[in-house]
């Protein structure tokens, strides 16, 4: 019962907040743009004058998984920062509030308040990762070529992982810091620093949560699931369940002190 009323209490905060509108759209709108751009680029160089008179422009048509991996990577790249802007003051905010210190004394369980919120965020971003992949493959399959509806669920589920792996980087920041700003930025440098290390090292990290993206890219080529990719999968579980134990050891910590 303590378990859920946070949750719910986190639910309905986020429906009062319009994150569960804005975010799914906003999702969908990243997710459509390259598809859409890379079908009808010709004719919006040409409504623009971008080409000398008498030219024209022939771009050879990418097949229907590259165009449908063009929609994960522009998420890889905004959606990290969509999810560390909505969750950087989740618990910070309300430790600085003071909210948090009437809550746990009810008494609430520090692993069930840190939980809750935590899949509270959890469900609004696999519904607009889900929202809006869906929506890239419609337009993907409608304009380019078939993408298969498995290859649509695996995306889903491996992509979600990474996701929620980055969620749970940031729920943990939120358990160091009072300070929004420092919980946005603490987590960006984590996440930035753990792709950079995960390109560089690939041959050595080949489980990397990071490289989940790579794995997905040969999944959807050759149609099979690799080891490296379910790996990966198992590392981002593992460090979410770590990140999550000692996000809720952290806040106990710092609440008694």
């Amino acid at each position: 019962m303590q378990w859920l009323t946070v949750f719910n209490k986190e639910l309905l905060e986020s429906w009062r907040n319009f994150k569960w509108i804005w975010v799914p759209l906003l999702f969908i709108l990243l997710a459509i743009t390259d598809p859409l751009t890379t079908y009808y680029l010709p004719q919006i160089l040409e409504a623009t004058g971008g080409l000398p008179e008498g030219a024209t422009f022939e771009m050879p048509e990418p097949p229907p998984s590259e165009v449908f991996m063009m929609s994960v990577s522009q998420l890889n790249l905004i959606g990290v920062l969509i999810i560390a802007l909505i969750t950087m003051g989740t618990i910070s905010g309300e430790r600085k509030s003071g909210v948090a210190e009437l809550i746990l004394v009810k008494p609430i369980a520090y692993h069930s308040y840190v939980t809750a919120k935590w899949a509270a965020y959890a469900l609004l971003i696999w519904v607009s990762i889900f929202t809006g992949l869906l929506a890239s493959w419609y337009y993907v399959n409608l304009l380019f070529g078939e993408v298969s509806a498995s290859s649509l669920l695996r995306m889903v589920f491996f992509y979600g992982l990474w996701m929620t792996l980055i969620l749970t980087i940031s729920i943990f920041m939120n358990t160091l810091s009072k300070t929004a700003g420092l919980v946005l930025f603490f987590t960006i440098t984590l996440v930035i620093a753990l792709n950079l290390l995960s390109s560089i090292f690939a041959h050595v990290v080949e489980w990397s949560p990071a490289l989940i993206s790579s794995h997905l890219r040969n999944a959807l080529i050759s149609g099979e699931l690799s080891s490296a990719l379910w790996g990966s999968a198992g590392t981002a579980v593992l460090f979410i369940i770590l990140l999550l134990a000692g996000a809720a050891h952290t806040l106990k910590h710092k609440e008694i002190s």
